[in-house]
């Protein structure tokens, strides 16, 4: 028998059993449709974080209090206060870090915002002023929309201004509502709400809808009560004169804090580059791990495939020993039952990348639209190869069985089946 007449007749037996058919490629639809959607999500919103942080500027440098986090035992490195404001004041002498262009102090943390009877949840970022730092609105990629940004007197003065976000306002206020010299509570505090932020949505690692900006010493003193920075942003002048700047920073609180072995530094610097590296790894981790337990499924209907295989060629015993009769050889009954698993795994295969490619759109379209964030759907090709590349050798794997099974039974005997 050829293998066109071998492969018109397994189609015939498929389609002479739909439910069946159906059935059984059941498990390789979720399988692939689950692979596809973790791959295409996953590079969507790893895109997204990285565009994030390329958009806070190349030529940026972090320097992070505590020594750097090698696993999660060394988490508490987290919360460690060694960055001080002699620091930031060490750091922004031309002499001691000559390429640095912007130097901007940050403490941060959450904070409980009240007016009148309205309460919201938003982050409290303390900055530097906009004239003597002005890497504020370059780091961050605003500029104020209404009123103005507090002013260097206001940082020595620790004084009770406050700019808002365009969220916290319609929280507070309501939507569309003019608030400038308004008083809120932050940590049950007053502050004058002196400026007003534009809808800007994430801005890199900071979402500056939800937050409110105030003068950096205000927070430490009045709102977070501590000494130190959170963190030290600075700018390079150069984007080749980054990683001079970098030993520069190093060289500089390494003297501040008196470090004469550079294992023991109670500091970290990151740069874009870094921030980029250690996302990419991240998610695609993340995304290796998501995908292989997705995985498992296809496995789980390659061993329901093979089951209902075996069924298959019991209920069509007579059948293959009719076959047999008339001349049909135990190859011809091997590729067939073979072509029957392969055929529906492949056809799962394809619904479940046409299935996991729609969701994928779906979820892009609903981020995209109801949460302001440029989710672009991708469309992973090689999840999709890798679909039907898996689903077609899980038929081979799986087919085997019980295409050998039905080869070898006796004619005779089959024809004898009742």
């Amino acid at each position: 028998m050829t293998l066109g007449n071998t492969i018109k007749t397994s189609l015939r037996g498929l389609a002479a059993h739909k439910g069946r058919s159906v059935l059984t490629i059941l498990g390789v639809v979720i399988g692939v449709t689950a692979i596809i959607l973790v791959m295409s999500i996953g590079q969507s919103a790893q895109n997204l974080i990285l565009n994030q942080i390329q958009g806070l500027g190349s030529k940026m440098i972090i320097v992070l209090p505590g020594r750097e986090p090698e696993g999660i035992s060394d988490m508490t490195t987290l919360f460690a206060d060694s960055l001080k404001e002699k620091d930031l004041e060490a750091l922004k002498k031309k002499g001691n870090v000559p390429f640095a262009e912007d130097v901007m102090p940050l403490a941060f943390g959450g904070g409980s915002l009240s007016y009148l009877n309205e309460v919201y949840s938003a982050t409290v970022m303390g900055v530097g002023d906009k004239e003597e730092d002005g890497i504020v609105e370059k780091v961050l990629n605003f500029t104020v929309d209404r009123g103005f940004f507090f002013t260097a007197e206001d940082v020595r003065a620790k004084a009770s201004v406050a700019v808002v976000g365009d969220k916290v306002v319609e929280e507070l206020f309501g939507k569309g509502a003019e608030p400038i010299g308004e008083k809120i509570k932050i940590n049950g505090r007053n502050f004058k709400i002196i400026g007003l932020l534009p809808a800007k949505g994430q801005v890199g690692m900071f979402d500056l809808d939800g937050a409110v900006l105030i003068p950096y010493t205000t927070a430490q003193d009045y709102i977070f009560g501590k000494k130190n920075i959170d963190r030290i942003i600075i700018n390079a002048t150069e984007e080749e004169l980054v990683d001079r700047t970098v030993d520069d920073i190093k060289i500089t609180i390494r003297n501040n804090h008196g470090i004469l072995d550079t294992e023991k530094d109670d500091f970290y610097i990151e740069t874009q580059i870094d921030i980029m590296e250690k996302v990419s790894t991240i998610t695609s981790i993340l995304s290796i791990l998501l995908t292989s337990i997705a995985a498992i499924s296809l496995v789980v209907g390659g061993v329901g495939i093979m089951n209902i295989m075996l069924v298959a060629v019991t209920e069509r015993t007579r059948e293959i020993g009719l076959r047999k009769a008339i001349g049909a050889t135990n190859k011809d009954i091997l590729t067939q039952f073979l072509l029957d698993a392969v055929f529906l795994t492949v056809i799962g295969g394809i619904i479940g990348i046409i299935l996991g490619a729609s969701f994928s759109f779906l979820a892009s379209f609903f981020v995209t639209n109801f949460y302001g964030l440029d989710f672009a759907f991708i469309f992973p090709v090689s999840a999709a190869i890798l679909g039907i590349g898996v689903s077609a050798g899980i038929g081979l794997l799986f087919g085997i069985y019980p295409a050998r099974q039905a080869s070898k039974k006796s004619p005779i005997e089959a024809l004898r089946y009742e």
